[in-house]
């Protein structure tokens, strides 16, 4: 895994989440926040930690932000503050922004002004719930375009004890098995005779037509 610099502006719930993982997967995470008390609180876990006004040009342009590789834009309930945020990391060249969006027209200014991805946190998260609970199983998706997903399940119990051959999940939903994880081990390129074991999760691709068919199916199941 190559190493990044990434800042995230907003350490409230979202942001500091983002931070701390990322920080945990290895990066060099920079967070800001105008709240000094949170900066604080945060400091030790992260790389670097500085209250300012992100807003403000100059003090973001001390920062050296054209160096780091990645922007967050975590600011919750400031929309203003939002935006301007995302137009001044790309103006001082960072090259990938994900902005957090609390609405469709929040959302759709900040790709106007140069976010590269928009992010629902809270829809994505309800998204997710309901699948959890509609398949009574527990599932976690990434949608990949307004037609595919990619989706990890924890094993069916009528799957348990037959290779992904005998599973036919391509053939009869049009999904493809990208992984299969088993406690601490990942098999990243499993094959047709390898055998779904009881407790494993499965890391799905497929549209979401088929992936609606296959939760049917649990469900009857």
């Amino acid at each position: 895994m190559t190493r990044k610099t990434i800042v995230v502006v907003g350490l409230g719930r979202f942001g500091s989440t983002v931070a701390l993982h990322l920080e945990k997967m290895g990066h060099e995470v920079l967070g800001i926040d105008a709240n000094q008390d949170l900066v604080d609180h945060f400091a030790p876990e992260l790389t670097h930690a500085v209250a300012c006004d992100s807003t403000d040009e100059e003090a973001l342009r001390a920062l050296g932000l054209r160096n780091f590789d990645v922007g967050v834009v975590a600011i919750g309930s400031d929309v203003e503050a939002s935006i301007l945020t995302t137009v001044l990391l790309k103006e001082h060249g960072v090259p990938l922004v994900v902005a957090k969006a609390r609405s469709e027209l929040h959302g759709r200014t900040l790709a106007k002004v140069g976010a590269d991805r928009v992010i629902y946190p809270e829809r994505e998260m309800g998204a997710r719930l309901a699948h959890s609970l509609m398949t009574g199983s527990e599932i976690d998706y990434i949608e990949l375009s307004p037609d595919y997903t990619i989706m990890e399940m924890a094993a069916p119990p009528a799957l348990a004890g037959r290779t992904l051959r005998e599973a036919n999940l391509r053939a009869q939903f049009g999904i493809s098995v990208l992984a299969l994880k088993s406690g601490e081990h990942i098999n990243a390129a499993p094959l047709a005779t390898d055998v779904i074991r009881p407790g494993d999760t499965l890391v799905l691709l497929g549209s979401k037509e088929g992936v609606k068919q296959l939760e049917r199916t649990l469900q009857k199941g």
